[in-house]
């Protein structure tokens, strides 16, 4: 909640015709940060007579003397304390638009989507002022249009009225439609106008010049199609008078092939062809799954059919491991192990992890970690059930987050997200043989099978009775 007390300066209702703002606590620097509030307090002081009563109202309402402030028509209001704890009613009241000029203003506010948009971002559009005053009609109070009543009888602006000013001042930074309320229409009052106003233009368009009237689009306000610009706010009321949608466009059920860069013409140095074809065509296949995505057409999907998670930004490591995993040729695959920081032998593993589980997958094969006391105690738990106790595999630690099968190639490793993964020792470097499970023992089971598959041994020789369950 701001310092307004309901949101961007959003008073209590009475209705639309008057809004309560709570009390302000003490201001700190300047009353008024945006142009119209400026004019608002310039008005103030233009007005006032007595540069000594204002400079007491600055006072007042920096110690926060001024009490709830209530808005309506025409009227500000506010209970206002002296230092020694009297409380005044003080009143500064603004002249009201008559309903002819409400009519001329609705006019200008709706020739112009801009202006409704800035309204509704609690902004007051500088054209709409000037437009109104070039209609004759001061949106802005100007000197003497803040006229004070008091409860202590002072003839002109007293500390109290001053420091309500002030106050106001603050409220219309946040909020410009405490002005137009002081002018004489509620914020819900005024949309509403707005919005109807702008569904019986788009619903006329041979008031503009359009069809029936021998004119042509181009005659309109707004520019090509005769149709003037809206809000969305203005849109969504008049639903009903916009055409519908398109139809998504149908995503093709593969990614275009890329050009063939193989020319005659021979490249400049230091490009290479094939790479470059090998990344137009990794752009296209991301392309046409992200099209995919967006549009519920397809593309790539997690078991079940639920859309993949939208992948978090890569390093340029892990970006060179990801294309890598594409199976591109030799001499790219060099280069992508550079640019990847591992060797040939190394990067193996990494796009065999990265095809397993992505990033999260690169980071269990490269990162170590110190796992919580409860994980490691719920795991050992899982893993005695999930086998008899003459068939269970003894695990030995090797590493934070790492357990190494006694008298067997396999290894099981534990993720920062929970969920444990199957290793195989290939030569003299641990690599990812599986999926990750969020149970260890079947993620041990499928590290295990991956060397009985090996062997030449079927999984029930490897794993013994608990092999099923474990599994499972």
């Amino acid at each position: 909640m701001s310092e307004y007390g309901r949101g961007r300066g959003h008073g209590t209702g009475h209705g639309d015709d008057e809004r309560t703002f709570e009390a302000l606590p003490p201001a700190h620097g300047g009353f008024t940060r945006t142009w119209w509030g400026r004019a608002w307090l310039k008005a103030l002081e233009d007005s006032a007579l007595d540069g000594q009563q204002l400079k007491a109202g600055r006072r007042h309402a920096r110690a926060g003397a001024v009490g709830a402030v209530s808005v309506r028509p025409g009227r500000i209001t506010a209970l206002v304390k002296d230092r020694d704890g009297t409380a005044y009613r003080a009143d500064v009241l603004v002249r009201e638009f008559s309903e002819e000029q409400w009519e001329r203003l609705l006019g200008l506010a709706v020739d112009s989507a801009g202006h409704i948009a800035a309204l509704l971002d609690r902004e007051m559009p500088p054209h709409l002022v000037e437009d109104a005053a070039a209609a004759g009609l001061d949106l802005l109070p100007g000197i003497g249009d803040l006229d004070p009543e008091c409860g202590c009888e002072a003839w002109d602006h007293c500390p109290h009225t001053a420091a309500l000013c002030y106050q106001v001042a603050r409220l219309l930074d946040e909020d410009p439609f405490v002005l137009l309320l002081m002018r004489g229409r509620g914020e819900r009052t005024l949309l509403e106008q707005l919005q109807a106003r702008s569904a019986a233009r788009a619903a006329a368009p041979s008031a503009r010049g359009g069809a029936g009237t021998g004119g042509t689009p181009g005659d309109a306000p707004g520019g090509a199609g005769g149709m003037p610009g809206v809000s969305a706010e203005e849109a969504f009321a008049a639903g009903f008078l916009v055409p519908p949608l398109p139809a998504p466009p149908v995503v093709p059920p593969l990614p275009g092939r890329p050009p063939s860069l193989d020319t005659d013409t021979p490249p400049e140095p230091g490009v290479d062809p094939a790479a470059l074809e090998f990344l137009a065509a990794d752009a296209a296949a991301r392309a046409h799954r992200l099209l995919g995505e967006s549009t519920g057409g397809g593309g790539a999907a997690a078991p079940g059919g639920a859309a993949l998670p939208r992948p978090p930004r890569l390093t340029v490591g892990q970006d060179a491991v990801r294309l890598a995993a594409g199976a591109p040729a030799p001499s790219i695959a060099a280069r992508l192990a550079a640019g990847s920081g591992r060797s040939r032998a190394e990067l193996e593993p990494a796009t065999r992890a990265w095809r397993f589980g992505g990033a999260a997958a690169l980071a269990v094969l490269d990162e170590e970690w110190v796992p919580d006391a409860e994980a490691l105690e719920r795991a050992a738990v899982r893993l005695a059930e999930a086998w008899a106790e003459d068939d269970r595999p003894a695990l030995r630690r090797a590493g934070g987050a790492r357990w190494t099968a006694v008298g067997a190639d396999a290894q099981l490793r534990l993720g920062e997200d929970g969920r444990w993964w199957p290793y195989r020792k290939a030569g003299a470097r641990w690599s990812p043989s599986g999926p990750p499970d969020h149970d260890p023992a079947a993620a041990l089971a499928t590290a295990l099978a991956a060397g009985a598959g090996e062997a030449g041994a079927g999984e029930a020789g490897a794993l013994g009775p608990g092999a099923t369950k474990a599994g499972g």
